[in-house]
């Protein structure tokens, strides 16, 4: 739920606001040229993600981050990064050996494994 949710750049944008501190509803809806109910929506779609949460101050409900939801999404991806780095390294492992072998040299078959 949590990608699902900063899949969207007008709800990225409102996260990126409430990293400055808590903010209205209509704090929020002003840099965006739609509705209250729009913005209402995009609202609830982080909120139900667990990344904002909303408080009660007299008849305001002004709305603040929750980074948990996104610590745990980049922990995930995290893992992936690391697959990845891991992967390019070994790709770029192999072609330097493919361009420092002498021509007539036998190539190897495979990328060398490394070791992590």
């Amino acid at each position: 739920m949590t990608f699902a949710a900063l899949a969207d750049p007008t709800r990225r944008a409102i996260l990126a606001r409430l990293s400055s501190g808590a903010a209205t509803v209509s704090e929020l809806a002003e840099p965006f040229d739609m509705s209250m109910p729009a913005v209402s929506k995009h609202l609830k779609v982080l909120e139900r993600a667990g990344l904002i949460g909303r408080g009660r101050e007299a008849q305001w409900r002004p709305c603040r981050l929750e980074a948990e939801p996104m610590k745990e999404a980049v922990d995930w991806l995290e893992t992936y990064r690391r697959f990845w780095e891991d992967s390019l390294d070994n790709l770029d492992a192999y072609l330097k050996e493919l361009q420092t072998a002498a021509p007539g040299d036998e190539k190897p078959a495979v990328a060398p494994k490394r070791k992590r």
